[in-house]
């Protein structure tokens, strides 16, 4: 090989070396992350599944994860579609976040603000 062509495919070279350590590389190790953290998953885990469902774990079967969504209601997922477990310390779904900056309203306070309209339509003037 002469120079020329050596000059030729050295930048090629680096841009597959660049696209490994920039793409692949940590994909990969994410993906090695996911599937230790779902194969470490016991009976009463709080999850939260892929598509943002929060439940407990009841039972883990070979690729199948049994959740538990609400007391007595249990779903059948597979491994793959827990996206993280939830630790203690994180808002659960369902528990009502404190906030003393919003103003509650009564129903009949509601019920005055929309006086017969559909919200979506309700001019603001």
């Amino acid at each position: 090989m002469d120079m020329g062509q050596l000059g030729s495919i050295l930048p090629l070279i680096l841009l597959v070396v660049v696209f490994y350590f920039l793409l692949i590389r940590p994909q990969r190790k994410r993906q090695q992350e996911a599937i230790q953290m779902q194969n470490s998953l016991t009976p009463g885990s709080r999850v939260m599944t892929t598509t943002g469902l929060f439940a407990t774990v009841v039972a883990v079967d070979n690729e199948d994860v049994i959740l538990e969504v609400a007391p007595g209601v249990e779903t059948r997922w597979v491994k793959a579609a827990i996206g993280r477990v939830v630790a203690p310390g994180d808002a659960l779904a369902g528990e009502p976040v404190a906030d003393e900056a919003v103003d509650e309203k009564n129903e009949s306070e509601i019920a005055a603000d929309h006086n017969g309209e559909d919200s979506s339509t309700k001019r603001r003037d």
